[in-house]
């Protein structure tokens, strides 16, 4: 299995995996590798293997990453993808231990899941047999996962921001989001707009722009996060079927 490393002098040439060959995502890619070009000075890692789909895995000194947590001296996991007709192969496994060797010397490894899988969320069950254990939780369902290199470390936890899972605005719906995630952009717009169409409801989204807003964030997953009348609704990007759910339960 071939590792492709992405970097400053590759990055423009490679895909990201994730947003292949879809017209929707095109802006969403330019914006995501910007995202990551700023990154890679500050240690971030995007490996994928060498295959035409979602196989990859990305992560970061936790430190710098853009999460709610308190993490000193561990690596933290943005991203680990391995497409459905890829399982089974070793695919998940070598990334993880692409991750583990460049993770050497810290305290360990973080992630964020949650207790039933989602997603755009790691799968806490597939970590759990990888040694991962559950160190924390924040409402309404994300878990903080540790595998643990050096036991006398504090245990990783989320800040109590995240875990407040409330925001001061208090009218319509507000989605907080970052350029981490290609697809973001196009349902961002077009989707949202026809939300506040449709619904007669304001909408507004709010860009988390700095490492700094990301770390004091009011819920875990700062990707995409999405507030109706104050309160956390979820942290999936919404389309108009996904939010017509959501709003029968509202």
């Amino acid at each position: 299995m071939e590792i492709v490393t992405l970097n400053q002098e590759n990055l423009a040439k490679e895909h990201v995996c994730c947003a292949i060959a879809d017209k929707k995502t095109a802006n969403g890619v330019t914006l995501k590798k910007a995202w990551l070009h700023d990154r890679f000075s500050e240690g971030l890692f995007f490996k994928k293997a060498n295959v035409r789909g979602k196989v990859f895995i990305e992560y970061l000194p936790a430190e710098n990453a853009w999460v709610p947590i308190e993490a000193a001296g561990y690596m933290f996991i943005n991203c680990f993808w391995v497409a459905g007709s890829y399982k089974g192969q070793g695919y998940g496994a070598r990334l993880l231990e692409e991750c583990m060797n460049d993770s050497m010397g810290k305290n360990g490894i973080a992630v964020i899941t949650s207790h039933k899988k989602k997603p755009y969320l790691s799968d806490k069950s597939y970590l759990l047999q990888k040694g991962f254990e559950v160190c924390d939780t924040a409402p309404p369902y994300f878990e903080l996962l540790v595998k643990r290199f050096n036991e006398a470390a504090p245990l990783p936890k989320f800040r109590d921001t995240a875990k407040a899972v409330t925001i001061d605005d208090k009218e319509g719906l507000v989605v907080l989001y970052t350029d981490q995630c290609p697809f973001i952009d196009f349902y961002i717009t077009a989707e949202l707009d026809e939300i506040e169409k449709q619904y007669n409801i304001q909408v507004k989204k709010v860009k988390i722009q700095s490492r700094d807003q990301a770390q004091n964030a009011p819920a875990a997953f700062t990707t995409y996060s999405a507030f109706y009348n104050g309160n956390f609704l979820t942290h999936e990007i919404l389309t108009k079927s996904k939010f017509a759910k959501l709003w029968e339960k509202i």
